[in-house]
């Protein structure tokens, strides 16, 4: 690691460490929650048909508003959720990180703070410190739902100006029900702050969307979404949110010009053109979900109810040796620092197998 210590930085960066993920040359990588089934020959073939229709126009900028992939991203959502949605609800940006960046920019920010239930997706403090927000933790009970109790109580002490709340959680696959999001959302509501719900792993769930409450709290909630876990397209880096039209044009005052590229608009309109086919691997993966548990419970380890598309199990002493051990037989799964657990997501039928298999040889 480069030391930076000599760099005039923000204080609060120093002493940090980059999020990411090791990136190792392994026969079998089960880190990083992507799709492991490649994008089907009829998206390939309709992405090079638009990259060449386009090619001879990218010197020119892109639509800034991506008015036509909100649209579609829209009728997805309609479709997925049965919430009814136009372009003016949803907002696209690289990924569902800069999303949630671009909202904490808007409601953020120096003399506010951020409110979040540990255990969970780690960008969530370090998107907060990079937008100087104070990051408040409740932490997850035992089982790591969220302590619904403990998290009204610290929206009173604190009245945050934001709160996440990730369903199902990254790192554990725990859901959060509609009936708990809307007591957040009613009390968020009480001290005019506002509440951001991840779903990221939404399609992999067979809990409702959130989305279903964003009429009754039209100036609280903001549901994020990403297409880079079930449409096979991690690599193109789409993120989008579905709220009302008033934080679509908030989130508009701190976003960068132009910033999704022609080729990445065109990318994701064509994915969602083929969101069926692509859907259908969600399908094989819930099914892996279930009998990769089966078999680690079959082999006595301790693993937390998921509706995502990776399991988060344990119980181990030092996780960070069964890391290792996992690792020694060719198999990458995710230490994310949770004492005792560890994360492996769901492959193809060869990657779980062998997955599988190092679990039974791992000495624990």
């Amino acid at each position: 690691m480069v030391d930076i210590s000599h760099l005039p930085l923000r204080e609060e960066l120093r002493g940090q460490r980059a999020y990411g993920a090791p990136q190792l040359d392994v026969p079998v990588a089960l880190n990083t929650n992507e799709n492991p089934y490649p994008p089907s020959p009829a998206l390939v073939e309709s992405l090079l048909a638009e990259i060449q229709r386009l090619a001879t126009r990218l010197n020119r900028y892109p639509d800034r508003d991506a008015v036509q992939l909100r649209a579609d991203l829209a009728d997805y959502v309609t479709r997925r959720t049965g919430v009814e949605v136009t372009g003016e609800n949803v907002w696209a940006a690289n990924g569902s990180n800069e999303i949630l960046q671009q909202l904490l920019q808007a409601f953020g920010g120096p003399g506010r703070s951020v409110l979040g239930f540990q255990p969970s997706y780690s960008m969530h403090p370090i998107l907060a410190a990079g937008t100087h927000t104070e990051f408040l933790n409740v932490p997850r009970r035992a089982d790591f739902t969220v302590d619904i109790d403990a998290a009204l109580a610290a929206i009173a002490e604190h009245q945050p100006s934001v709160l996440f709340i990730t369903t199902p959680n990254n790192p554990t696959g725990t859901p959060t029900g509609l009936n708990e999001i809307e007591q957040l959302c009613h009390a968020m509501h009480g001290v005019d702050g506002i509440v951001i719900v991840d779903e990221a792993y939404a399609e992999f769930s067979e809990s409702p969307s959130a989305t279903t409450l964003i009429a009754k709290y039209p100036a609280t909630l903001v549901v994020s979404r990403t297409m880079s876990k079930a449409f096979d397209f991690a690599g193109v880096r789409l993120g989008y949110f579905v709220a009302d039209p008033a934080f679509v044009e908030a989130v508009q005052l701190v976003r960068l010009p132009y910033h999704l590229s022609v080729l990445t608009q065109a990318a994701a309109r064509a994915a969602l053109r083929h969101a069926d086919e692509t859907l259908a691997d969600v399908d094989k993966l819930i099914a892996g979900r279930h009998q990769v548990v089966a078999e680690l419970e079959k082999l006595g380890y301790t693993v937390m109810p998921s509706e995502s598309n990776f399991v988060f199990f344990g119980d181990f002493a030092d996780q960070h040796e069964i890391w290792q051990q996992f690792l020694d037989r060719g198999v990458l799964i995710r230490d994310v620092g949770v004492s005792g657990y560890l994360r492996a997501t769901i492959g193809t039928p060869e990657e779980n197998e062998a997955f599988v298999q190092a679990a039974r040889e791992v000495q624990r």
